[in-house]
């Protein structure tokens, strides 16, 4: 073999020039038809996941965003899976709203290691307006660290959305958690119909929409496929979009929940991919039980954003070490 032919050179990505339909006129996902996705063989949906990941986006790049619990603990909810809620005895104790230094320097930090985005996450079910702009003021810090900014803080107001608008947040994560018949058994303290309010207002107040779910609460595979379908049936879709493996933490009702099974983890990540062909889709919590193996396989269903940094609100996450290390044995880069 001469020299010329024992190069290979690196497959370079190419926009596809048929682009599927704009999000903002989305076909609508019935629950079946992503149960079918969901029930294709493994190499199939990873095969149909991946062409549509690269109609949109480098195939070997990834977002990285860090999350900060800037109010920790305390909150009134009653979310299953959660450490913070005021009804399980967890050990995480309730903290009080952090200080612009406090976040900036956090941000700067992160800025540091590679991360685009800064998200912030207050235990609230729904602030009060005094706190909003307290939060504003540390979305104005953010920004000015050259970071997209992030924030989730439970259930919004019109007025409050538009004040976090004027501050520039970027986006607003407000997850649905789980599909609609299965969410009566994950929290009893806010409806569904109130958190899809709250996105309908950062919707109409002109911020991307963050909206994703946890999978892994002893759901059915029927019961993803709901979620996904709720997902993706917003108009339009969310700009991004994290999916969550249960991170299961004593005290809290879902301890002790079987794991879902790694596969079908994999399998929600590419029904994502597949039915919001445009978003971002994150690699949220959970990546520190999954090893390296399984996170590949996520990156090739179409996941291209993780969250970065050894620490999520109050639960583990691989740290940036260990990250870079398995970004670049796959040939990733950050974006």
């Amino acid at each position: 073999m001469n020299e010329t032919m024992s190069k290979v050179e690196p497959v370079r990505w190419m926009p596809s020039p048929q682009q599927a339909p704009d999000p903002a006129a989305p076909q609508r996902w019935s629950v079946v038809a992503i149960l079918a996705l969901l029930e294709l063989p493994f190499n199939d949906l990873l095969f149909r996941a991946q062409q549509v990941h690269r109609e949109h986006f480098d195939a070997n790049q990834v977002q990285l965003s860090t999350l900060l619990s800037i109010k920790t603990g305390g909150c009134p909810e009653d979310c299953a899976y959660c450490p913070q809620s005021v009804h399980y005895e967890t050990g995480v104790d309730a903290e009080k709203l952090l200080d612009p230094e406090a976040v900036a320097a956090a941000a700067l930090a992160a800025r540091q290691q590679g991360a685009t985005r800064f998200c912030m996450g207050a235990a609230w079910r729904a602030p009060k307006d005094r706190d909003i702009e307290k939060v504003a003021e540390l979305v104005r810090v953010v920004k000015a660290h050259g970071l997209e900014s992030c924030c989730t803080l439970g259930m919004l107001t019109d007025t409050q959305v538009h004040t976090l608008k004027e501050a520039g947040l970027d986006y607003y994560n407000h997850n649905l958690d789980t599909a609609p018949e299965a969410y009566g058994r994950i929290i009893t303290t806010r409806t569904y119909d109130e958190r899809l309010q709250t996105l309908q207002h950062v919707r109409e107040a002109g911020i991307n929409v963050c909206c994703g779910g946890i999978v892994g609460m002893g759901e059915s595979r029927p019961e993803r496929a709901g979620l996904i379908a709720q997902i993706a049936n917003l108009a339009p879709y969310p700009e991004s979009v994290p999916i969550n493996n249960l991170v299961q933490v004593e005290g809290t009702p879902l301890h002790g929940t079987e794991p879902l099974d790694p596969f079908e983890f994999v399998r929600t990540i590419a029904a994502a991919r597949i039915t919001m062909p445009k978003a971002r889709v994150r690699l949220s919590a959970g990546r520190q039980q999954m090893g390296d193996a399984v996170q590949a396989l996520c990156f090739l269903a179409g996941a291209n954003s993780i969250f970065y940094g050894d620490k999520l609100l109050t639960t583990g996450n691989p740290d940036w070490s260990a990250d870079r290390r398995l970004l670049g044995a796959l040939g990733i880069t950050a974006n």
